[in-house]
């Protein structure tokens, strides 16, 4: 497909990204020269809790030399796992981050401290690739993880190791005030804000590093956190992993008797509640915009701080999410919002008035969720054709940012990748969203969009309506001309993808859906319902077979499509 309309969105993104690294040249230019150059902490005082789970079968894996991050597994033979290429780069960024040392902890033997102090010497003596472990992202978590970790590394250790180790971190928080001065995106710079914050925190002698990091958090939770709790990328992921480093660094503020920044408070307090509108009976997120495997032990932790009597909420109107619940532990989780910012969308899906449905444990619909590795996969995860929504001609809602282009726009592509990932370009910008109730108790939601409507001039509408009994879930899409685009009938796929554990079977015109609990039903008026192949990324053990059940028809001005999921008696 040709860029069309949105070659010249795409120059505009060019332009102000090659605006943003000039005035940060600038600022470098005629700034002075930061008070953290020189800076080195002068000892440890506090080390924050780790609230991540640690495992000591994962630590015995990692003394064999058998390293599993990311879905990938690496054997070193007794060599330093950094003297090997990474085998994708979320696996190296895993493995620089340093965050598998609390499964060395867990361990509790002389033999994983000195095993973790091992590892930590490697980085110290520069081993490995260099320009992956100064990523800040990667330089962030890696500060952030020695700190949690220093009792491990330190424990047993002699002085000497002690005053390198010392000045490891000083070199870490110098590289991530170097890479802020530079400019970097934002949720790098809200993470390197949280790193250095924890260095403060935790360091004798770093007042300045303090300083600057409750500043710098500050300024981008306010800018970042929604005030509905979400983050600006739409991420389940990306706030869930945020969620469980804030909560340790307000802990470690109260340890050193300072009051911690209003924003973070306000971003803990809006945050977990949403957590719970996006969290399924099974006790995993919602599959969207960029959510893969959840660790469920990471997702129950948080969710104390929220209190065990805590309410989700069921409509984030800002984060672009809504919840409907019925009786018997049926509800859905529907995603009804617009593209994130480019800047904050590279990991964001073109899956707009997509929803997963589940009852108690049981998952039933779902998308497929991100890889946790794989570039192309990760970039199939993304489209429309991912998502339990309708996808027209194969095409997705949004615009990603892709190199195939001949021609000017291919260098200018790759280096916009480059600096910002593969961004969407275009998605559903005017979304509109209604809900409420019916007399007789069901719950409502309505959404309309308008990502196919550049190409297609088309807009897609969709309705749910659960009944207060959780025994039947009505669904409505229909297709509207916008009067943009071109004209003339549009081949289209209505998808709803199953969860590995649930087997699709044809009964008449319908689909009978049997999985660990009660069995269900699918139909769909004046259609038969197809089941096809599908797959499912978001599993922990990694990509799995699953199947999706597709309408397949023809679309124009007007055409409008009813379906039906009901529950059956045992």
């Amino acid at each position: 497909m040709g860029w069309g309309p949105d070659r010249w969105r795409f120059y505009r993104l060019v332009g102000h990204e090659a605006g943003r690294v000039l005035r940060a040249a600038a600022v470098r230019a005629t700034s002075r020269p930061s008070a953290l150059a020189r800076l080195r902490p002068t000892g440890l005082v506090i080390a924050p809790q780790d609230l991540r789970t640690s495992d000591a079968t994962i630590a015995a894996d990692i003394y064999a030399g058998l390293f599993v991050f990311a879905g990938r597994a690496l054997a070193t033979g007794g060599r330093s796992p950094f003297d090997f290429a990474p085998p994708s780069p979320q696996w190296g960024e895993e493995l620089y981050g340093f965050g598998w040392l609390r499964h060395l902890r867990a361990a509790e033997s002389a033999l994983s401290r000195a095993n973790a102090r091992a590892f930590v010497q490697d980085v110290m003596a520069g081993r490995g690739d260099q320009a992956l472990a100064h990523r800040p992202t990667v330089v962030a978590r890696r500060l952030i993880s020695l700190l949690c970790q220093s009792p491990l590394v330190l424990e047993g250790a002699d002085h000497a190791f002690y005053q390198a180790f010392l000045k490891l971190i000083g070199r870490c928080t110098r590289s991530l005030d170097q890479a802020l001065r530079r400019g970097i995106m934002p949720r790098d710079r809200l993470v390197a804000a949280v790193a250095l914050a924890y260095a403060g925190l935790c360091c004798e002698g770093f007042e300045p590093v303090l300083r600057r990091g409750t500043r710098l958090l500050h300024r981008e939770l306010t800018r970042q956190i929604l005030p509905d709790g979400g983050h600006r990328s739409r991420d389940p992921g990306f706030a869930k992993d945020l969620l469980l480093d804030l909560l340790p660094l307000r802990q470690s503020f109260l340890s050193r008797d300072i009051a911690p920044p209003e924003a973070l408070l306000n971003a803990i307090d809006r945050m977990l509640p949403l957590l719970r509108l996006l969290r399924h009976g099974d006790a995993s997120l919602g599959h969207h915009n960029g959510m893969g495997a959840t660790a469920a032990d990471q997702l129950a932790t948080l969710l104390v701080y929220d209190g065990a009597l805590a309410k989700p909420l069921m409509h984030a109107p800002h984060s672009g999410y809504a919840r409907l619940e019925g009786g018997g532990g049926t509800l859905v989780v529907a995603d009804i919002g617009a593209a994130p910012p480019p800047a904050y969308s590279a990991v964001a899906g073109a899956g707009c008035l997509s929803f997963e449905l589940s009852c108690g444990p049981q998952r039933l619909v779902v998308n497929c969720g991100m890889p946790a590795t794989g570039e192309e996969m990760r970039a199939l995860a993304r489209t429309t054709a991912a998502h339990s929504t309708a996808c027209l001609a194969d095409s997705s809602s949004c615009r990603f940012l892709a190199l195939s282009q001949p021609g000017l726009i291919h260098p200018l592509a790759a280096w916009l990748k480059r600096r910002m990932g593969p961004i969407v370009v275009r998605g559903p910008s005017d979304v509109t969203v209604e809900r409420g109730t019916d007399p007789a108790g069901a719950g409502l939601l309505a959404g309309r969009h308008d990502g196919y409507a550049p190409t297609f001039g088309l807009l897609h509408e969709r309705r749910w309506r659960l009944h207060p009994d959780g025994a039947l879930l009505e669904g409505h899409d229909g297709f509207v001309r916008d009067g943009a685009g071109r004209s003339g009938p549009v081949e289209a796929a209505i998808r709803f993808h199953l969860h590995p554990t649930v087997r699709a079977s044809r009964v008449g015109r319908g689909v009978r859906l049997a999985g660990a609990g009660a069995p269900w039903l699918f139909e769909a008026d004046e259609l038969d319902p197809v089941i096809e192949e599908s797959v499912f990324f978001a599993a922990l053990n990694g990509a799995r077979r699953t199947e999706q059940i597709v309408l397949h028809l023809t679309v124009a001005d007007g055409t409008r499509v009813a379906w039906r999921f009901r529950r059956l008696a045992d």
